[in-house]
């Protein structure tokens, strides 16, 4: 098994992943380093909580040790595009985490705060720059920022960059890079439209991939608990007077629901807070403070909110409403699945989301087990597979969700 050790990383970089406990790198990590230390493009097909951002940051952080001058102002030596604040401000965190030892500069820039700080940082000179699409232009628009000097531009999380809208900032942005430099793309699906990017950005890539969805949906135990919708703040109330629910991550589909939720919960007795985007940056940032500290124990937010916390110890996460699109059910679940530990994910279904599980169920090729033993268990819903028309095979699994019985809602934390 390869170790760190092994990767021809600078010493004070190792020294930094020993001062965190790690000694063997992820395999997103031991595939992307040593192409990326060769000076290659890449390719990274990577689920959220596979270790992506190491993946890209040991290597970024070799590489301007081996040449370490002094930061120009205005003018950073690498660029990370991240799709969210969150993910942003965590990425820049590894990049101070994995270089502590160096002699290197690195901030971030955001929207939703003053953007003066982030104009006196940038005068003052960095080399490594990680950045949300919409502040990065701004501050190139204004005069405060050039990339023709970036030797390294990194585009992370690039499906959910075209999902919030952002295609049309990253390709102004690139356009400004120089066209001799390395690139290196995540993302944790590959739609056409995510390749077509990749392939105007990347120059002859190294692909690499971690452990498909299937492998992240196996670690963690599904659960799904069939309740009328208007039960749902009542059912949650119930599972959570369960202490085993440690560290909690709910979802759901509005910032609105996400408010009701967590005030229902409050309201419980159960200490917990929403993140959205509808509140101020420094609210969300005291809240994940507060859920990472475990001064609050269930965190309620939505799939562009949650994008990019990583937490680590969330116990189990529960789907207060289903996603339509199955692949957010994956990311979703993934968080209380974080670089191989196991986790436990709740679904709640009503009868409008009942053909969501059952696409949820046909991307991840298996059925998700039904507990029935709760104080709302609606079976006409069980019963129910959807509007679809149903084949053999579906009717095969309902009749098996039929004469599931699960464990009883207590031991749902064991």
């Amino acid at each position: 098994m390869t170790e760190f050790a092994g990767l021809e990383l600078a010493q004070p970089i190792l020294r930094a992943i020993a001062d965190e406990g790690y000694t063997t790198p992820t395999p997103i990590q031991e595939k992307s380093i040593p192409p990326l230390l060769k000076g290659r493009d890449l390719l990274g097909v990577a689920q959220t909580g596979t270790g992506k951002t190491a993946a890209f940051a040991l290597p970024l952080l070799h590489r301007l040790a081996e040449c370490a001058i002094m930061p120009h102002r205005r003018q950073p030596r690498a660029l990370i595009l991240a799709p969210t604040r969150e993910l942003a401000a965590q990425i820049e965190n590894s990049f101070r985490t994995y270089g502590r030892h160096l002699h290197l500069c690195s901030t971030v820039v955001y929207g939703g705060t003053s953007i003066r700080p982030q104009i006196q940082t940038l005068a003052h000179g960095i080399h490594i720059l990680v950045a949300t699409p919409g502040r990065l232009i701004d501050l190139m628009n204004r005069g405060h920022l050039r990339l023709d000097a970036v030797e390294v531009f990194i585009l992370d999380e690039a499906d959910r960059m075209l999902d919030m809208g952002f295609i049309r900032d990253v390709k102004k942005i690139a356009a400004a890079l120089p066209k001799r430099r390395q690139t290196a793309l995540f993302s944790a699906t590959m739609p056409k439209s995510v390749q077509s990017l990749a392939d105007s950005l990347l120059s002859d890539p190294v692909r690499v991939e971690s452990a498909p969805s299937a492998t992240t949906v196996e670690m963690v135990e599904q659960r799904v608990l069939f309740v009328a919708k208007d039960k749902k703040r009542a059912l949650i109330g119930e599972l959570l007077n369960d202490k085993g629910l440690e560290r909690v991550l709910i979802f759901t589909r509005t910032k609105h629901g996400a408010d009701r939720v967590a005030r229902h919960l409050d309201r419980c007795g159960i200490r917990s807070d929403a993140i959205h985007g509808n509140k101020a940056q420094n609210v969300r940032q005291r809240v994940l403070k507060d859920f990472r500290s475990g001064r609050i124990r269930a965190l309620v937010a939505t799939d562009i909110a949650a994008r990019g916390i990583d937490v680590e110890g969330v116990t189990h996460v529960i789907n207060f409403e289903l996603p339509n699109d199955p692949e957010s059910y994956v990311h979703r679940i993934g968080r209380t699945a974080r670089a191989g530990a196991a986790g436990i994910a709740i679904s709640f279904c009503d009868h409008d989301e009942r053909t969501y599980l059952r696409d949820i169920e046909k991307t991840i090729r298996q059925s998700v087990p039904v507990v029935e033993d709760h104080p709302y268990h609606l079976a006409e819903i069980a019963n129910d597979p959807g509007p679809a028309k149903r084949g053999p095979q579906q009717k095969k699994r309902s009749g098996h969700r039929g004469r599931h019985r699960a464990t009883q809602t207590a031991g749902m934390a064991a």
